[in-house]
């Protein structure tokens, strides 16, 4: 059997080839990102972090010293230092009790602040530390489809689509709409901001700013099947000249989506190469948000308004003559024509009175 100090040598050497590895690593994203609420993320880790420290340090530092001072074969310790009787010491219990107390209550106001300032949903205060956000300025709308396994970008202001392949301005707001086609993911550019989950039939939004030219790696940070592992993209921060360029490429190098073709690229599929679309279908993000991308299959908001209004009975009062089951691909647009009436009527009596 071999003897543990016949290994003590590698271990160690072991152990400083790992540190010496870890040592190349010359960027930790999530402390050192190139977005500013990714950015404030990171300073809100690095300050609770300390805050924990100011108990963590003194605790390990005394535990040592003790292990130490009270050793068996220490000579130094005199039958004085023996005191098997002490049991409380007020002071002690003071310091033991009301610095952590104080580092709890810091942490929460810092916990609490943080989260408000740097909820997904709160738009843009500031580009950076240094730079102000412009009043007149207005954020670039980009509706993001989590599918198996790839992601669809699709930008509203300009008309085009990208798979697997995301960008935006330097300095510029981004305010990111979040949908799924079927299986719960989650978003994730670590130099942008903090995860965001996609749901079908939901929206999330999620706001943030890049404010360095660069081309950073993006993810699907939520287990979602056999294809996850290679479900990532890049997101290409650009200065506006080069992202007019991009815009330019999308346009002349793209296909139409359209919902047919929508159809065949939510299909299952692994490791998608980019794909770009010099054009969008009308109204296509809101019928996968609605998962009714299928023709003839009724939209989740137009059952929805049945059901508030009080599901068949409302129907058969409106004088439609429907099957018992009324969201069903069959009687679908007869029911939607029948509510878009009802609501185009009452907008004109409101209007008139």
């Amino acid at each position: 059997m071999f003897k543990l100090p016949h290994f003590r040598g590698p271990a160690w050497l072991a152990a400083a080839a790992a540190l010496g590895g870890l040592a190349g690593c010359s960027k930790a994203v999530v402390l050192n990102p190139a977005g500013d609420i990714a950015a404030q993320q990171g300073h809100m880790v690095i300050q609770a972090t300390l805050l924990m420290l100011i108990i963590i340090v003194p605790v390990i530092a005394l535990t040592l010293w003790f292990a130490w001072k009270y050793r068996q074969n220490n000579t130094a310790n005199t039958e004085e230092d023996y005191d098997p009787d002490w049991h409380h010491s007020t002071t002690l219990e003071l310091v033991i009790w009301t610095v952590p107390l104080m580092i709890i209550i810091a942490l929460g106001a810092l916990t609490w602040i943080g989260t408000h300032k740097l909820d997904p949903y709160r738009p843009l205060d500031r580009i950076s530390a240094t730079k102000p956000l412009d009043t007149q300025s207005t954020p670039m709308e980009v509706q993001v489809v989590a599918m198996d396994w790839k992601w669809l970008f699709l930008y509203p202001e300009l008309g085009i689509a990208t798979v697997n392949e995301l960008a935006a301005p330097v300095d510029r707001p981004i305010l990111l709409k979040l949908t799924a086609t079927s299986t719960m993911n989650a978003f994730y550019v670590p130099d942008l901001a903090g995860m965001i989950y996609a749901m079908p039939g939901m929206q999330t939004e999620l706001n943030a700013v890049i404010n360095q030219p660069g081309v950073f790696h993006g993810m699907a940070s939520h287990y979602s099947g056999s294809g996850f592992s290679g479900m990532t993209f890049k997101f290409h921060g650009l200065v506006q000249g080069d992202f007019e360029q991009w815009v330019a490429r999308a346009r002349s190098e793209g296909k139409p989506l359209t919902r047919q073709a929508y159809m065949a690229l939510a299909k299952p599929s692994e490791r998608d190469p980019v794909q770009r679309f010099a054009s969008v279908e009308e109204g296509l993000y809101d019928k996968v948000l609605n998962r009714c991308v299928e023709d003839g299959k009724m939209c989740m908001h137009h059952m929805m308004a049945i059901d508030e209004n009080g599901g068949d009975a409302y129907v058969r009062a409106m004088g439609l003559n429907l099957p018992q089951d009324v969201c069903t691909s069959q009687n679908a647009a007869q029911v939607v024509a029948a509510l878009e009436s009802r609501h185009a009527i009452s907008t004109r009596s409101t209007a008139a009175q």
